[in-house]
């Protein structure tokens, strides 16, 4: 196992109606700015819970905070953020809001431009500090210290990350699922599982406790996941909420190696064409598993035996049956695996890997052999 310090200061407040929790979990003397996307939370009902809850605090709303944050809206709310003196910053959304909110708090105490701390990786030295409401669970966002935001102007997409940005607390109420439209709940499922295999199909250093996680988040996700848009289950939803949190809040990336060559080359689909972050998760990574096989078998031979119950015939063919038991499990919560089902075709192939080249992805992985052939080679076989 690799050396690593782990520490998560996420404080969770778990279950049906936690939202409660927020009177007291931000200082009545703080002025809040309540974040939040298009609205939906004002038809389902979590909006008014929020408003009960801080209705003896001084609350400044920003709203329109889009999938796929941009720089442009966000640096709206960092004007409000000093205009308005606001030294407090709640996150109501899924992934999307969170990572705008962390931009927007880094961005608001950042002396300089603050597009150097997306496309420069300039530190972030403070922030204002933030909570959050989770309402789609998917990315994790809401009990890490990691965030992506687009640039519109340009097609860019960039992550970056900073202690100072890790949120104080998170609301986690799984029944805010049972008002998710489909395509929401389709999102969050995958992005929480190719999260797990980032971090999981790399190579083994014997992090026997990281592995037995992953796996058992692999195993949850799989058997919970489909139920979601079937039965009214109060613990299905709660499992998957979980499972989305736990899959990216730094438990099971520490002391072991981490991949992303498949967030690498989804965050271009995504700037370039406006698939969701998830849809391209799962168009690249059954393509990415089978390109590197060769690098990856011992942890794949070890997925298809742990996860997927394979256990018989060569090497390559129960690599080959595990990852088509992964992209049928996409399938199964209704993910298109595909770039013909979203009709783009071949002219992807050479923009992605101009686009791959202009932002120097051109060794990704966890051993950097993801060269820019191979993510062609990925790519072509995912039409």
């Amino acid at each position: 196992m690799l050396n690593f310090t782990y520490s998560n200061k996420t404080i969770i407040h778990f279950g049906d109606k936690q939202i409660a929790k927020l009177t007291k979990a931000i200082d009545k003397k703080r002025k809040v700015l309540l974040a939040y996307g298009g609205g939906s939370i004002k038809n389902n009902g979590i909006y008014q819970q929020i408003c009960d809850a801080l209705k003896e605090h001084n609350v400044v709303e920003f709203s329109g905070i889009e999938p796929n944050p941009s720089y442009e809206t966000t640096m709206k709310a960092v004007e409000l953020v000093k205009e308005q003196g606001v030294d407090f910053i709640l996150a109501v959304g899924g992934g999307s809001v969170i990572d705008g909110c962390k931009f927007i708090a880094a961005a608001a105490k950042f002396e300089g431009e603050p597009w150097d701390i997306l496309a420069k990786n300039a530190p972030v030295k403070s922030a204002v500090p933030i909570g959050v409401v989770l309402t789609l669970p998917a990315t994790g966002s809401e009990s890490n210290s990691y965030a992506v935001v687009s640039k519109l102007a340009t097609k860019d997409k960039f992550a970056f990350g900073s202690p100072y940005v890790h949120p104080e607390f998170a609301i986690l109420d799984p029944m805010v699922m049972s008002t998710l439209p489909e395509r929401q709940l389709t999102n969050g499922i995958v992005d929480a599982f190719v999260h797990v295999m980032e971090q999981y199909l790399t190579f083994n250093v014997n992090g026997k406790v990281q592995d037995r996680f992953s796996e058992g988040l692999l195993l949850t996700l799989i058997e919970e996941g489909p139920k979601v848009f079937n039965e009214v289950n109060d613990d299905v939803r709660a499992n998957v909420m979980w499972s989305a949190t736990m899959a990216l809040n730094g438990l099971i990336g520490s002391g072991v190696p981490q991949d992303w060559a498949t967030h690498g080359i989804g965050h271009e689909i995504t700037a370039l064409y406006g698939l969701d972050h998830a849809q391209t998760l799962a168009i690249i990574l059954p393509r990415m598993m089978w390109e590197m096989r060769t690098e990856k078998q011992d942890k794949l031979i070890q997925y298809a035996s742990r996860v997927w119950d394979i256990n018989e015939g060569s090497n390559e063919e129960r690599i080959k049956l595990a990852i088509e038991k992964t992209e049928q499990f996409f399938q199964a919560v209704k993910m298109k695996t595909r770039f013909s089902e979203y009709q783009l075709g071949e002219e992807v192939v050479d923009t992605l890997i101009t686009q791959l080249e202009r932002h120097g992805q051109t060794a990704m992985g966890e051993a950097q052999a993801v060269t820019l052939e191979r993510s062609k080679t990925i790519i072509a076989n995912s039409l």
